[in-house]
């Protein structure tokens, strides 16, 4: 797979000085030890991974085996680290281009990508990590007034 700055997906099984610029460039650095304490934690639970768009298959597995994946917020947008077998997957979203649904299942979409996670017991003790997260692209909206475009 072929990783520059226009594509967000980045395999990160090896650590990669480029991708960690790339990273810190789109969502930024990120939350210092004291802010993490007081947002209580910036990383969710795993949730199971239902289906994704046509252009994320190739990172997930294609056996019967169950795909889990994790969020952490960043300053300016979230990761969602998916595993296949023995690699790691980030993909990137800057707040602008994160949009989230919740209907049956939760689901969100980027950059004409989407996850989709099952709406089990694990989606559900990550309410309060989602209703964070969410908060947090309010505030990084309101920062840059994107509500007045």
């Amino acid at each position: 797979m072929k990783e520059n700055r226009y594509n967000m997906l980045l395999n990160t099984t090896h650590q990669n000085k480029e991708h960690k610029q790339i990273i810190r460039e789109l969502v930024g650095t990120s939350f210092t030890l004291l802010k993490t304490f007081k947002l209580k934690g910036v990383g969710s639970k795993r949730m199971i991974i239902s289906q994704v768009s046509p252009n994320l298959e190739q990172i997930i597995n294609k056996s019967s085996d169950i795909n889990y994946a994790n969020l952490e917020l960043r300053t300016e947008g979230i990761l969602i680290y998916i595993n296949k077998g023995l690699e790691n997957f980030t993909w990137v979203i800057p707040y602008p281009q994160l949009v989230v649904f919740k209907g049956d299942e939760l689901s969100l979409h980027a950059q004409g990508k989407f996850v989709r996670f099952k709406n089990n017991n694990m989606v559900r003790e990550n309410k309060t990590f989602l209703n964070k997260m969410i908060e947090q692209k309010l505030i990084y909206e309101e920062r840059y007034n994107f509500q007045d475009l």
